[in-house]
Protein backbone atom coordinates (compact mmCIF):
# COMPACT_ATOMS: atom_id res chain seq x y z
CA UNK A 1 0.00 0.00 0.00
CA UNK A 2 1.35 3.40 -0.99
CA UNK A 3 0.84 5.85 1.89
CA UNK A 4 1.31 9.62 1.60
CA UNK A 5 3.85 9.38 4.45
CA UNK A 6 5.20 6.42 6.47
CA UNK A 7 2.46 4.87 8.58
CA UNK A 8 3.01 5.30 12.33
CA UNK A 9 4.01 2.21 14.31
CA UNK A 10 1.24 0.11 15.83
CA UNK A 11 0.72 0.74 19.53
CA UNK A 12 1.33 -2.44 21.48
CA UNK A 13 1.55 -3.91 24.97
CA UNK A 14 4.01 -6.58 26.16
CA UNK A 15 2.88 -10.08 27.08
CA UNK A 16 4.27 -11.80 30.18
CA UNK A 17 6.70 -14.65 29.52
CA UNK A 18 6.61 -14.05 25.78
CA UNK A 19 8.51 -12.16 23.10
CA UNK A 20 5.20 -11.44 21.38
CA UNK A 21 3.38 -8.15 21.86
CA UNK A 22 -0.35 -7.39 21.87
CA UNK A 23 -1.29 -4.86 19.14
CA UNK A 24 -3.78 -2.29 20.39
CA UNK A 25 -6.83 -1.51 18.28
CA UNK A 26 -8.98 0.64 20.60
CA UNK A 27 -9.06 1.52 24.29
CA UNK A 28 -12.50 1.48 25.90
CA UNK A 29 -12.93 2.73 29.46
CA UNK A 30 -15.74 2.19 31.97
CA UNK A 31 -16.67 5.08 34.24
CA UNK A 32 -18.06 4.83 37.77
CA UNK A 33 -17.87 1.04 37.95
CA UNK A 34 -17.22 0.86 41.70
CA UNK A 35 -19.88 2.21 44.05
CA UNK A 36 -17.37 3.86 46.38
CA UNK A 37 -15.75 5.74 43.48
CA UNK A 38 -19.12 6.85 42.10
CA UNK A 39 -19.97 8.26 45.52
CA UNK A 40 -16.65 10.09 45.91
CA UNK A 41 -17.25 11.71 42.51
CA UNK A 42 -20.73 12.82 43.56
CA UNK A 43 -22.52 10.46 41.19
CA UNK A 44 -25.33 8.01 41.81
CA UNK A 45 -24.66 4.27 41.75
CA UNK A 46 -26.40 3.07 38.60
CA UNK A 47 -26.89 -0.56 37.53
CA UNK A 48 -29.06 0.28 34.54
CA UNK A 49 -26.35 1.21 32.03
CA UNK A 50 -22.55 1.47 32.23
CA UNK A 51 -20.78 4.69 31.28
CA UNK A 52 -18.22 4.35 28.49
CA UNK A 53 -15.59 6.60 26.97
CA UNK A 54 -12.56 5.99 24.73
CA UNK A 55 -8.87 6.79 24.64
CA UNK A 56 -6.74 6.72 21.48
CA UNK A 57 -4.72 3.51 21.06
CA UNK A 58 -1.39 5.32 20.95
CA UNK A 59 -1.66 6.82 24.45
CA UNK A 60 -0.47 3.59 26.09
CA UNK A 61 2.77 3.79 28.11
CA UNK A 62 4.45 0.40 28.47
CA UNK A 63 7.61 -1.38 29.56
CA UNK A 64 8.06 0.77 32.67
CA UNK A 65 8.71 3.95 30.70
CA UNK A 66 8.37 7.30 32.43
CA UNK A 67 5.04 9.11 32.13
CA UNK A 68 5.28 12.80 31.20
CA UNK A 69 3.15 15.21 33.19
CA UNK A 70 0.59 16.48 30.66
CA UNK A 71 0.13 20.04 29.46
CA UNK A 72 -2.88 22.25 30.22
CA UNK A 73 -3.56 20.89 33.71
CA UNK A 74 -2.65 21.52 37.33
CA UNK A 75 -4.62 18.54 38.64
CA UNK A 76 -3.51 15.21 37.16
CA UNK A 77 -5.30 12.29 38.86
CA UNK A 78 -4.59 8.55 38.98
CA UNK A 79 -7.28 5.89 38.55
CA UNK A 80 -6.03 2.31 38.91
CA UNK A 81 -8.00 -0.28 36.92
CA UNK A 82 -8.05 -3.89 35.81
CA UNK A 83 -7.42 -4.07 32.06
CA UNK A 84 -9.05 -6.70 29.81
CA UNK A 85 -7.50 -7.56 26.43
CA UNK A 86 -9.58 -9.13 23.64
CA UNK A 87 -8.34 -11.60 21.00
CA UNK A 88 -11.69 -11.62 19.16
CA UNK A 89 -14.97 -9.76 19.22
CA UNK A 90 -18.18 -9.06 17.37
CA UNK A 91 -21.53 -7.35 17.88
CA UNK A 92 -24.21 -8.16 20.43
CA UNK A 93 -22.04 -10.66 22.29
CA UNK A 94 -24.07 -12.64 24.86
CA UNK A 95 -23.00 -12.42 28.50
CA UNK A 96 -22.73 -16.21 28.62
CA UNK A 97 -20.04 -16.35 25.91
CA UNK A 98 -18.28 -13.02 26.51
CA UNK A 99 -15.22 -14.46 28.28
CA UNK A 100 -14.41 -16.55 25.19
CA UNK A 101 -13.18 -13.33 23.58
CA UNK A 102 -10.71 -12.44 26.36
CA UNK A 103 -7.02 -12.91 25.60
CA UNK A 104 -5.70 -11.83 28.98
CA UNK A 105 -5.59 -9.33 31.82
CA UNK A 106 -3.38 -6.55 33.10
CA UNK A 107 -3.45 -3.48 35.29
CA UNK A 108 -3.31 0.13 34.21
CA UNK A 109 -3.88 3.75 35.11
CA UNK A 110 -6.57 5.90 33.54
CA UNK A 111 -4.82 9.23 34.00
CA UNK A 112 -7.20 12.18 34.08
CA UNK A 113 -6.83 15.94 33.80
CA UNK A 114 -9.36 16.41 36.58
CA UNK A 115 -9.60 20.18 36.30
CA UNK A 116 -10.46 19.93 32.61
CA UNK A 117 -12.96 17.18 33.34
CA UNK A 118 -14.66 19.36 35.96
CA UNK A 119 -15.04 22.17 33.42
CA UNK A 120 -16.46 19.74 30.85
CA UNK A 121 -18.94 18.32 33.34
CA UNK A 122 -20.09 21.79 34.40
CA UNK A 123 -20.77 22.71 30.77
CA UNK A 124 -22.17 19.27 29.78
CA UNK A 125 -19.32 18.85 27.30
CA UNK A 126 -17.44 15.65 26.27
CA UNK A 127 -14.53 14.43 28.41
CA UNK A 128 -12.09 13.86 25.52
CA UNK A 129 -9.46 16.43 26.49
CA UNK A 130 -9.59 15.26 30.10
CA UNK A 131 -9.16 11.57 29.31
CA UNK A 132 -7.59 11.05 25.88
CA UNK A 133 -4.34 13.04 26.07
CA UNK A 134 -0.87 11.72 25.22
CA UNK A 135 0.54 9.06 27.59
CA UNK A 136 -2.73 8.88 29.53
CA UNK A 137 -2.85 5.07 29.75
CA UNK A 138 0.14 3.44 31.44
CA UNK A 139 -0.45 -0.32 31.30
CA UNK A 140 1.33 -3.44 32.51
CA UNK A 141 2.35 -6.48 30.54
CA UNK A 142 -0.63 -8.73 29.91
CA UNK A 143 -1.04 -12.16 31.45
CA UNK A 144 -2.68 -14.48 28.95
CA UNK A 145 -5.64 -16.50 30.19
CA UNK A 146 -4.47 -19.95 31.23
CA UNK A 147 -6.92 -22.83 30.82
CA UNK A 148 -9.90 -20.53 31.18
CA UNK A 149 -8.74 -19.07 34.49
CA UNK A 150 -10.51 -15.72 34.49
CA UNK A 151 -10.04 -13.79 37.78
CA UNK A 152 -13.24 -13.46 39.80
CA UNK A 153 -11.57 -12.11 42.94
CA UNK A 154 -8.31 -10.17 42.84
CA UNK A 155 -6.98 -7.28 44.86
CA UNK A 156 -6.67 -4.06 42.86
CA UNK A 157 -4.33 -1.57 44.52
CA UNK A 158 -2.17 1.48 43.92
CA UNK A 159 0.78 2.86 45.89
CA UNK A 160 2.10 6.34 45.21
CA UNK A 161 5.55 7.02 46.66
CA UNK A 162 5.08 3.73 48.58
CA UNK A 163 1.95 5.07 50.28
CA UNK A 164 -1.46 3.37 49.73
CA UNK A 165 -3.89 5.35 47.59
CA UNK A 166 -6.46 2.92 46.13
CA UNK A 167 -7.51 -0.56 47.25
CA UNK A 168 -10.42 -2.85 46.41
CA UNK A 169 -11.32 -6.24 44.98
CA UNK A 170 -12.52 -6.63 41.40
CA UNK A 171 -15.56 -8.50 42.73
CA UNK A 172 -16.79 -5.05 43.85
CA UNK A 173 -17.29 -3.88 40.27
CA UNK A 174 -20.87 -2.83 39.51
CA UNK A 175 -20.62 -4.39 36.03
CA UNK A 176 -18.43 -7.49 35.74
CA UNK A 177 -16.30 -8.35 32.72
CA UNK A 178 -18.89 -10.40 30.78
CA UNK A 179 -21.49 -7.68 31.32
CA UNK A 180 -19.07 -4.97 30.18
CA UNK A 181 -18.21 -6.86 26.99
CA UNK A 182 -21.90 -7.50 26.32
CA UNK A 183 -22.86 -3.85 26.78
CA UNK A 184 -19.92 -2.53 24.74
CA UNK A 185 -20.71 -4.89 21.87
CA UNK A 186 -24.19 -3.38 21.60
CA UNK A 187 -22.56 -0.01 20.87
CA UNK A 188 -19.40 -0.98 18.94
CA UNK A 189 -18.13 -3.91 16.95
CA UNK A 190 -15.44 -5.27 19.24
CA UNK A 191 -12.36 -6.81 17.66
CA UNK A 192 -8.99 -8.39 18.40
CA UNK A 193 -6.64 -5.81 19.92
CA UNK A 194 -9.23 -3.98 21.98
CA UNK A 195 -8.32 -3.06 25.56
CA UNK A 196 -10.98 -2.40 28.19
CA UNK A 197 -10.14 -0.38 31.32
CA UNK A 198 -12.80 -1.60 33.74
CA UNK A 199 -13.04 1.36 36.13
CA UNK A 200 -11.36 2.52 39.36
CA UNK A 201 -12.20 2.06 43.02
CA UNK A 202 -12.29 5.00 45.43
CA UNK A 203 -9.17 6.92 46.39
CA UNK A 204 -8.41 8.82 43.19
CA UNK A 205 -6.08 11.72 43.90
CA UNK A 206 -3.43 13.97 42.42
CA UNK A 207 -0.04 13.04 41.02
CA UNK A 208 2.95 15.37 40.81
CA UNK A 209 6.19 15.36 38.87
CA UNK A 210 8.63 13.01 40.56
CA UNK A 211 5.95 10.74 42.02
CA UNK A 212 6.42 7.00 41.66
CA UNK A 213 3.53 4.57 41.41
CA UNK A 214 3.02 0.84 41.77
CA UNK A 215 -0.24 -0.66 40.55
CA UNK A 216 -1.10 -4.28 41.27
CA UNK A 217 -3.79 -6.73 40.23
CA UNK A 218 -3.15 -9.48 42.77
CA UNK A 219 -1.67 -12.62 41.27
CA UNK A 220 -2.14 -11.32 37.73
CA UNK A 221 -0.12 -8.21 36.89
CA UNK A 222 1.86 -5.28 38.24
CA UNK A 223 2.95 -1.93 36.90
CA UNK A 224 5.61 0.48 38.17
CA UNK A 225 6.38 3.90 36.82
CA UNK A 226 7.24 7.53 37.47
CA UNK A 227 5.72 10.87 36.58
CA UNK A 228 8.28 13.22 35.05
Amino acid sequence: MNFVFPAPPTASVPVLDSEQRFPVHRIYCVGRNYADHAKEMGAEVNRSQPTFFLKPADVVVTDGNDVPYPSATNDLHHEVEMVVALHSGGRDIPVASALQHVYGYGVGLDLTRRDLQAVAKAKSLPWDVAKGFDASAPVSALRAVNAGAHPQHATLSLLVNDEPRQYSDISEMIFNVPEIIHELSKLFELTAGDLIFTGPPAGVAALARGDTFEATLGGVASLRGRIV
